[in-house]
């Protein structure tokens, strides 16, 4: 898909669905600045974009840590040149009864997986106003921002947030030309959901694989989601064909969701 913006910047591009994002927007056109907390995943990443003809930035970055995030724009903005589309996709997931959740890992997902994309929004937003305004954001949202699961309540919390915070960065940022969307995958084959198989596999006596297995079954197109799936999505957002759209948290889950 062809697109006007040249630089994204893509957090949690190490692995999953970040980096898918980060090659699809690569074959887009886009320069990439990638960021992760686990650095050493990045170089890998970086020599793909490059294998598609494209620049790279690796950063390591905390996004919990609101200056670690400003000071990832400012360094994708030095080394690449201006900064079009931020991709907030970083995230964990926990899995836990909601009795049993305790301080320190609801600070810890509320961090990552709502600080993180708030300080995502600010930083963009400065960059671009210093640009002259106009640019994309884009937030990792997910089904659990539209529906709330066992097991998973306080992350499907942090997703309702995202949802809060992308409509009111919209309405905010609107005046500045600059757009504000979510994507809500649903079940993805990457290492996080091996993780919450594992998780509710403890936590409720299941085999390894019938938890994700029973989500599955239930998607109405039949399989499970892929990275690229996602990814084709955000390359839709970080395009000029998006350019009317804002506010919007749209599920791409291959029907499990209806809304």
């Amino acid at each position: 898909m062809n697109t006007a913006a040249r630089v994204a910047l893509v957090t949690g591009a190490g692995q999953g669905i970040g980096r898918a994002i980060a090659l699809r927007l690569a074959g887009d056109g886009f320069d990439l600045a990638l960021a992760d907390v686990k650095a050493d995943k990045l170089d890998q990443v970086a020599g793909e974009v490059r294998a598609l003809g494209r620049r790279s930035e690796v950063i390591s970055c905390d996004v919990a840590d609101r200056e670690q995030v400003l000071a990832a724009v400012a360094q994708a903005r030095k080394g690449l040149g201006a900064l079009n589309v931020m991709v907030n996709n970083a995230g964990i997931a926990q899995v836990a009864p909601l009795l049993d959740a305790r301080l320190d890992d609801v600070r810890r997902i509320l961090g990552i997986n709502l600080e993180g994309v708030l300080w995502g929004i600010q930083a963009a937003a400065e960059a671009f106003r210093a640009q002259g305004g106009g640019g994309k954001i884009i937030n990792a949202c997910s089904i659990a921002g539209h529906e709330g699961y066992p097991l998973l309540g306080v992350y499907c919390a942090t997703k309702f947030a995202v949802r809060a915070l992308t409509q009111a960065a919209a309405k905010e940022l609107a005046h500045d030309g600059i757009t504000v969307n979510s994507y809500c995958p649903g079940v993805v084959g990457t290492d996080m959901w091996v993780e919450i198989d594992r998780r509710m596999s403890e936590v409720t006596g299941a085999k390894l694989g019938e938890s994700y297995d029973r989500f599955v079954g239930n998607i109405a197109l039949g399989r499970a989601e892929t990275p690229e799936d996602v990814a084709a999505f955000v390359s839709y957002l970080a395009s000029a064909d998006a350019n009317y759209m804002t506010g919007q948290s749209v599920m791409i889950d291959g029907g499990l969701v209806y809304r």
